[in-house]
């Protein structure tokens, strides 16, 4: 009888911590299964002794406060590092959204699939349908990157024209203002095209100028610079990184010192300003230059601080001091991009962006206006691409033949297509998703640190596996090839904007555990109140959360882990409902093990960066699997479209499965190794990569065209026009397919299997024999050229290979 009461007393208070309810509630549920347990002579005086001695000191607050809460407090601020201001900005800019509620261990679906679908209004629509197709057909790529290492001036030209420089900008100044997902749409076309075009596009509407301007401009400088910038007669550039300060951009050299000077002939209080900035992106072609610096007043003018901090301001490039440098070439992509530097330029304080109130403000600005760009440009360029190159790689591997038979149908290529048709389905629906977040108002700090990461590293792995299926056509550059210059560029989308190695070690996890914790941060803030009781007030509140907090996810975890989540709530019981379960078992276990670190390695766990890393990537990878779910359901939950949304879970399920695997093989004791395997993996690990089935039936989807693979290609440039490879080898696939049974005629009747090459002397052969009609045979061999102009690679004179000789100043020498 005794046990039996001890498994329902154990049951009963796991289900209430595993519904999240509150201490008074587990209280009240233990001690009413110990009543009726004491009348059913199963508990005795010793049960109610360890029930009261568990009770009060947890329940009367003055106890638990002074014998609980205080010591935890003492060695808590103790073991905390401390945090500087670059860092207090970092962790309050911007917003929790979707992965807070991932973080907590217990995400709702249903509240996912609420979130709208982002659409284009009829305006946006149509420019994508205008201006961005016609600006694609003007381009050619080659011209621009290998010839000209720029756009053509009439590309530049109608770039400013149809105001693509100001797709951020707001109506009443003369932008677009386009929605965050229409920007997305548009730089996804423009990549599909060109790296260098979109890359051109995208900054401007980024991290810049003008999107600094519109959320903390005075109305003075909104009035005089916003319409130039909307109509091009300003180029704006934005200058943050230093050659010492890249990733760590707050450890800037740059600086300015608050004095007196000379301003347009009368003495004008204002900044002396002294910078050496590198890899900018439009320095070299801007007019206005947004800089980042430090604000120093020794002299107190403004003041008694004497340091202010990192601000932002406005200088027109034309004034003298202010060098505009030589081009940097980012591995033959050759987007605009330099040094600029400067020595005692002196400006009035006016020039400061918001004006001299908002002087030292300039890191928290930043970080605020990187939450919002860092979801747009970067993943869309990466989306973009990723989806030109399923679509491209699909439409190559059934024209292109080896062994008697398209190089589509080998397992081996079939692999490397369903992870280009996974990746493509993924990444669209993560941007998809991020952007409506964007529109809806938010301004996800986190999401974006993930999207910059694995958008722009499955880029980069898309890009290998396409190589790798074109072989020789790929390596080979030239006009015709569409592959070489996004493998090149490859590494710049993972070095800018905060290095990738930094985005996963410190940003992903280290934002996220403080910004999507319940109570870390009530937490920490405690440690700031200099009110004594007042400080441990608010820290035994946050404990006492955080505690409640830890158990459940404790029971959640064991629970979903036995139970293999099968009597979890999910919103569809159909194909996608274990998907739901095993993404809610590995949410409950990324809190759980979030709390275990932060326990483990205290306020060691900051320079953990390869134990955060793992615990960013149990987010990230939740956050994709969450967003191809909620793909699937936008679309109408298309059958035809699961084998992407199957690959897509699976792969990122078991992603996220491995990382929980090694962060449990890499804790410090083999107990806790050990005990942790038995909470979190008690029958092994439950999710497999990818079947071959799953991969088959992908590539087969890329081969042929199909519904599912035209909404795959959403927002790519399919145009069949001369400039456009895509676009030919899209119509050369049709063709292909539609010639097939014509060419299989003449095999039958020859009784023999003919190689799928010389279409042209297949269809005099069979014309010949009176096997197919002039129609058909003129068919054959019109796309016997299409076909060739497909396989076939570029040759080149020597003596138009020759490079011109690019004099290499030493940095040092031309600083100084």
């Amino acid at each position: 009888m005794t046990l039996l009461f001890t498994i329902a007393l154990i049951a009963l208070v796991s289900a209430a911590c595993y519904h999240r309810a509150s201490w008074n509630t587990c209280l009240g549920v233990a001690a009413a299964t110990l009543v009726v347990g004491t009348f059913a002579d199963a508990f005795g005086a010793l049960s109610w002794l360890i029930f009261i001695a568990v009770a009060i000191p947890f329940s009367v607050t003055n106890i638990r406060q002074q014998y609980i809460v205080a010591p935890l407090f003492k060695a808590f601020k103790k073991v905390t590092p401390t945090m500087s201001e670059t860092e207090k900005s970092a962790i309050d800019a911007g917003t929790t959204w979707w992965e807070a509620d991932l973080f907590c261990g217990n995400p709702n679906w249903n509240k996912l699939h609420q979130f709208a679908k982002p659409r284009l209004t009829a305006e946006e629509q149509a420019f994508l349908n205008g201006p961005v197709e016609e600006v694609c057909a003007m381009l050619d790529d080659w011209e621009a990157t290998h010839e000209l290492t720029d756009l053509p001036q009439e590309v530049w030209q109608y770039l400013k024209d149809k105001k693509f420089f100001a797709m951020i900008i707001k109506k009443q100044y003369g932008g677009l203002e386009f929605s965050a997902y229409a920007q997305s749409c548009v730089l996804q076309k423009l990549t599909s095209k060109s790296t260098l075009l979109s890359s051109i596009v995208g900054v401007p509407n980024s991290l810049g100028p003008g999107e600094l301007l519109q959320h903390y401009g005075t109305q003075a400088q909104k009035d005089h610079y916003l319409p130039r910038l909307a109509v091009g007669d300003e180029i704006p550039c934005f200058a943050l990184t230093s050659p010492e300060a890249g990733s760590d951009a707050s450890s800037i050299p740059d600086f300015g010192v608050v004095c007196k000077g000379e301003w347009e002939g009368k003495e004008t209080l204002g900044i002396r300003l002294t910078w050496n900035k590198r890899y900018i992106t439009l320095a070299p072609v801007s007019t206005v230059l947004g800089l980042a610096f430090k604000m120093q007043d020794p002299d107190g003018l403004l003041g008694d601080k004497e340091d202010i901090g990192i601000t932002c301001a406005l200088i027109p490039t034309s004034m003298p001091g202010v060098e505009i440098g030589r081009r940097h070439f980012p591995l033959n992509v050759p987007f605009q991009n330099g040094p600029t530097r400067g020595k005692d330029v002196f400006v009035p304080l006016d020039f400061i962006i918001g004006g001299p109130k908002m002087a030292g403000q300039g890191w928290r600005m930043l970080v605020e206006c990187l939450s919002v760009g860092r979801v747009i440009t970067l993943p869309s360029n990466s989306t973009g691409g990723i989806k030109t190159l399923a679509l491209a790689s699909g439409a190559y591997s059934r024209i292109r033949r080896q062994f008697k038979l398209p190089i589509g149908k080998m397992e081996g290529i079939e692999e490397a297509l369903s992870k280009l048709g996974g990746y493509a389905y993924s990444s669209d629906a993560a941007l998809s998703m991020s952007t409506g977040a964007v529109d809806s108002g938010e301004k996800p700090s986190v999401i974006s640190a993930i999207l910059k990461y694995h958008l722009t590293e499955q880029m980069r792995d898309a890009t290998i596996h396409a190589m790798d299926i074109h072989g020789g056509k790929g390596i080979c550059l030239g006009p015709n090839n569409y592959l070489g210059r996004g493998y090149q560029g490859a590494p710049i989308a993972i070095t800018v904007e905060g290095a990738n190695i930094l985005t996963r070690n410190m940003i992903i996890y280290g934002q996220g555990a403080i910004r999507c914790h319940p109570f870390v941060l009530a937490e920490l803030n405690a440690c700031n109140i200099k009110d004594k009781q007042e400080a441990l007030d608010s820290f035994d509140t946050a404990l006492m959360g955080h505690i409640g907090f830890t158990i459940s996810n404790l029971v959640r975890t064991k629970w979903l882990a036995i139970t293999g989540g099968r009597f979890t709530k999910v919103p569809f019981n159909d194909e996608t409902a274990d998907y739901y379960r095993n993404a809610a078992r590995y949410s409950a276990s990324l809190a759980l093990m979030s709390d275990i670190c932060m326990a483990v390695f205290g306020g060691s766990l900051k320079r953990k960066e390869r134990i955060s890393a793992r615990l960013g990537d149990l987010l990230s990878y939740l956050y994709l699997v969450s967003a191809t779910l909620k793909r699937y359901n936008d679309e109408g939950r298309r059958k035809e479209d699961l084998p992407l949304v199957k690959w897509a879970c699976q792969e990122h399920l078991y992603l996220c499965q491995r990382a929980l695997a090694d962060l449990i093989n890499n804790m410090p004791s083999m107990a806790l190794r050990g005990a942790l395997k038995l909470i979190l993996f008690p029958f092994g690990r439950p999710v497999r990569k990818p079947t071959d089935q799953m991969e088959h039936d992908i590539a087969k989807l890329l081969q042929t065209p199909n519904e599912t693979r035209d909404r795959l290609a959403n927002y790519i440039y399919t145009t069949d026009e001369p400039r456009n490879l895509i676009g030919k080898q899209e119509q050369t696939l049709k063709d292909i397919l539609a010639i097939e049974p014509i060419f299989d005629k003449v095999c039958r009747a020859k009784g023999q299997k003919l190689p799928f090459m010389q279409l042209d002397k297949v269809a005099s052969m069979g014309l010949e024999s009176g096997i197919l009609t002039q129609q058909e045979a003129d068919s054959l061999a019109a796309v016997e050229a299409k076909r060739l102009a497909v396989i076939n690679v570029d040759d080149f004179d020597p003596a138009d290979l020759l490079a011109g000789k690019a004099r290499v100043v030493d940095s040092n020498v031309d600083a100084a």
